[in-house]
């Protein structure tokens, strides 16, 4: 594709009305993207499958194409890559989709194909132990060379990010907005962080905001840079099942973490387990998936308690994976609150224990 071919995509890229399908039908009517904003809206036929108000809505977008042309100018300024299917960078994976994005705008890199992929999906307001578990299993993934996706989201979405990053391989977030603006934007450290070892992609225009429909959009790109798409926490209904689901779509496996059937945020994970899905109880489930040998011993589990003294085993045992008040740990252990809150120090300093806001303490794994 010549530069000034990609100029004219991109211009129709950033048309509001104009999907991906309704792009590339256009494309391969008239096999040119400057022949289409040069076409007047009476030319176009009806086998070109658009329809009258997106014939109206491209003619009103040509007054936008100048504004568009000097934007996509300046895009390596911003460090922002515009990569179409036509580019031999643009992920393979992809075009397993029927609505494979005409453009991507990323910051950063793309995935590799030489390296499999695995997409890490959950639930925004996830445990601590769903947290705990989505961050272990992107660190032993990542640390077999595997590449982590996920959408930068909160919860789930975060936790797989941090454990990636905490090992060589790389992890890559995928935003329902454009690729200039960082949701939540209390991630923008993890955004910045992804970007050096990975990168950040969307196919939304500069500029687009994060608002609700772009999600469902964002979440088969997920799947569909991925090989395989693990779900640690979800609920009947949220975005992690339609990951699942435009996954499932794809040809994509689909790995689930099970959970206690009378936790509400595994509902969602055990009925996939329970349509199908795989079921991932250690990261080694996913490895040995993906044909990679690995240590046998990759199996979660909470920590060792053999070598701690009575009164610190006393402590632990009253703990579970779902954070506790100190107050109830009292309770339960039956020790001064001095002596209660210098073994939880202990035990958070060797390990064993984490510590949320508010004197919650819980099991770390």
């Amino acid at each position: 594709m010549t530069e000034k071919e990609k100029e004219y995509l991109y211009w129709l890229c950033c048309c509001p009305h104009l999907g991906a399908v309704s792009i590339r039908k256009l494309y391969e009517h008239f096999h040119s993207f400057e022949t289409i904003y040069n076409m007047e809206e009476i030319s176009f036929p009806t086998k070109s499958g658009i329809k009258v108000s997106l014939k109206k809505a491209l003619k009103e977008w040509r007054s936008q194409f100048f504004l568009c042309r000097e934007e996509y100018m300046k895009l390596s300024q911003r460090q922002i890559r515009f990569v179409t299917p036509f580019d031999g960078d643009y992920p393979k994976r992809l075009f397993d989709m029927a609505d494979y994005p005409m453009g991507l705008f990323v910051k950063g890199r793309l995935p590799t194909e030489e390296c499999p992929a695995v997409a890490i999906v959950g639930a925004r307001g996830c445990s601590s132990y769903g947290e705990q578990l989505a961050w272990e299993f992107a660190r032993v993934l990542a640390n077999e060379k595997v590449q982590i996706i996920s959408g930068l989201a909160l919860g789930i979405d975060s936790a797989s990010h941090q454990g990636a990053l905490k090992a060589p391989g790389a992890t890559f977030g995928v935003l329902g907005c454009g690729v200039d603006i960082c949701y939540p934007a209390s991630n923008y450290p993890l955004y910045e962080s992804i970007i050096r070892t990975g990168g950040i992609v969307s196919e939304f225009p500069l500029k687009t905001s994060p608002i609700p429909r772009n999600f469902p959009m964002r979440n088969r790109i997920i799947s569909g840079l991925s090989d395989v798409v693990l779900v640690v926490e979800a609920k009947t209904k949220s975005g992690s099942l339609i990951t699942a689901e435009t996954g499932l779509e794809q040809g994509r496996d689909i790995f689930a973490v099970p959970g206690r059937v009378t936790d509400y945020l595994s509902v969602g994970c055990n009925q996939l387990i329970q349509q199908g899905a795989h079921m991932a109880i250690s990261p080694g489930d996913i490895l040995e998936y993906l044909g990679i040998k690995y240590n046998k011993q990759l199996i979660l589990h909470e920590k060792n308690a053999n070598s701690l003294a009575k009164k610190e085993k006393m402590v632990y045992s009253c703990l579970d994976f779902k954070p506790k008040h100190l107050d109830d740990i009292i309770d339960s252990c039956g020790l001064t609150i001095s002596e209660c809150m210098s073994i939880l120090l202990e035990l958070e300093l060797g390990g064993y224990v984490f510590r949320s806001a508010n004197h919650y303490y819980g099991k770390k794994l």
